[in-house]
């Protein structure tokens, strides 16, 4: 998939209308989607517009006037290529995910700030490799289901990554940068570079619980929370949509899906990491 990074510009309007629209909590957009005579934009706004052909197999991008080529490679490789994929017809999830012992892959899926990034990186730092911090690849093969390794770095808010990566405070911290900072897997962050065999879902719920819970999912909730964060360029394009719900339909009634409920407190990342690991490990038993 060729990625190209074209000169700045100011954002045009368009001359169709939004078939698409991804919303913050707080009603604000974060991305709107249109058709063009060559394929999809998808535009950010004030940070850039990304022009995806037909066929998905290549993606250029005008950033909006003083934006920088990180943020433009951020988005790229976090909103943009996992949409690209899906239009290829890959099953791509907003989740992170870690490798436990013996050799098998749990993901964590959930909304952005549902903490994915924090637990995943706190797995890397303690041994546990991560395959994907978001936008993870999830492919079928004769004995079940697979977490395919992404790109080889994690983003974090500033508190995460003094929490994380370096001494910091043990309490959520309210005010945050303007973005999240990427960070290689080298030094204490580990990164595996092979698929491995999944064997745990958990779809992070509510910041309500004092110590980790989980809550097996039935078949129905489970496909509910797969289509709510499942990566897909055009909802619209129906033999595409028919093979997704397919193929999340067969997902649901193989892989076990629980939800997760813990605290999101810094200094109790090491419980949950014990918990989850226990928990993978007795499911995988059963």
């Amino acid at each position: 998939m060729a990625f190209t990074l074209l000169d700045s510009r100011s954002q045009f309007v368009p001359q169709t209308a939004a078939f698409a629209e991804w919303l913050l909590p707080d009603g604000t957009r974060s991305a709107s989607f249109y058709r063009t005579r060559g394929g999809y934009l998808v535009r950010f706004p004030d940070l850039a517009d990304f022009e995806i052909s037909r066929d998905a197999l290549a993606i250029a991008c005008h950033p909006a006037p003083s934006v920088t080529e990180a943020t433009c490679r951020n988005l790229y490789l976090n909103q943009v290529l996992p949409l690209a994929l899906s239009k290829r017809g890959k099953l791509v999830i907003h989740a992170s995910a870690v490798e436990l012992p013996p050799d098998h892959a749990a993901i964590f899926a959930g909304r952005s700030g549902s903490g994915k990034s924090t637990l995943a990186a706190s797995f890397a730092t303690a041994g546990c490799p991560f395959l994907s911090d978001d936008g993870l690849v999830v492919e079928e093969d004769g004995y079940g289901y697979r977490a395919a390794p992404s790109h080889p770095s994690i983003r974090l808010w500033n508190d995460s990554e003094d929490a994380v990566i370096g001494a910091g405070p043990l309490a959520m911290s309210t005010a945050r940068a303007p973005s999240k900072k990427r960070f290689d897997a080298q030094g204490p962050i580990v990164f595996c570079r092979e698929p491995r065999p999944l064997s745990c879902v958990y779809f992070l719920g509510e910041a309500d619980a004092a110590v980790p819970q989980f809550e097996r999912l039935a078949a129905s909730q489970a496909l509910i929370e797969w289509v709510r964060n499942s990566f897909l360029l055009d909802p619209e394009e129906r033999p595409l949509l028919a093979s997704h719900f397919e193929r999340l339909t067969n997902l649901v009634v193989r892989l076990p899906c629980f939800r997760l409920r813990y605290p999101r407190r810094f200094d109790a990342l090491g419980s949950v990491r014990r918990a989850i690991a226990e928990h993978c490990s007795s499911t995988l038993r059963r």
